[in-house]
């Protein structure tokens, strides 16, 4: 150690009471975290890219300092999703200090992962007051029933007015307008069901009739149209 010459003439002050860090809730206990394998829970961060075309959704679950799950969701940027492949399969196994300094190619992912950091080490997990925390595969149950991605997408325009396009129960095929050409609800494809039955051995037509559904007052529309056609 290098001390300037300022320093070196100094006498020395005794320091008092040496307390340790603050302790953080994890997992159900309190604990003074010293090093990174004192570290546990399960929680999420959301990262942008620079120009802010992307965003991405991590969420981890931290087992004494080592990363036990992960789930690497995306949106807006085709490139992402190839950076999201290689971090969901580089991430488990890594300690929480380890993956903050492991380059995962996407900005919008590597602000996920620094946004995640500080949540866990400031004890602001999902899990922080969930005794032994939460299983691994927690992260599945973020994805629903079919394991996808909770998505909304819409679109609109000052001339031509709005476009549903996906919402939480699915892929939106038909929107219901009444007389004065305002929505009053929507058919959807539940995408997750409808491709789990075809995986399942059912035929497509039949499971594209099964999980077909619709919502509002979509029977009493004067006229439908397709939000990607018209």
């Amino acid at each position: 150690m290098n001390y300037s010459h300022e320093v070196e003439k100094m006498c020395k002050v005794a320091k008092g009471p040496h307390h340790g860090p603050a302790p953080i809730p994890e997992e159900g206990k309190w604990v003074k975290a010293y090093e990174i394998k004192d570290i546990s829970g399960f929680s999420h961060g959301v990262g942008w890219c620079a120009p802010q075309q992307g965003a991405c959704k991590l969420s981890l679950n931290i087992k004494n300092g080592i990363v036990e799950e992960a789930l690497v969701e995306t949106l807006g940027c085709s490139g992402m999703t190839h950076s999201a492949a290689m971090a969901a399969e580089v991430l488990p196994g890594k300690t929480l200090l380890e993956c903050l300094n492991t380059d995962l190619v996407c900005d919008a992912i590597n602000v996920a992962m620094r946004e995640i950091f500080l949540q866990f080490v400031y004890g602001r997990t999902q899990s922080a007051f969930s005794e032994d925390g939460l299983l691994v595969g927690a992260a599945l149950e973020d994805l629903g029933k079919g394991l996808r991605s909770q998505v909304g997408t819409m679109f609109s325009t000052n001339a031509k007015g709005v476009r549903y396009m996906e919402m939480s129960e699915g892929y939106v095929t038909r929107m219901a307008l009444d007389k004065d050409d305002q929505v009053i609800g929507y058919e959807f494809v539940n995408m997750g069901k409808f491709m789990e039955a075809i995986r399942h051995g059912m035929s497509a037509d039949e499971a594209l009739k099964k999980f077909k559904g619709t919502y509002g007052r979509f029977d009493e529309a004067v006229r439908y149209i397709d939000p990607r056609e018209d």
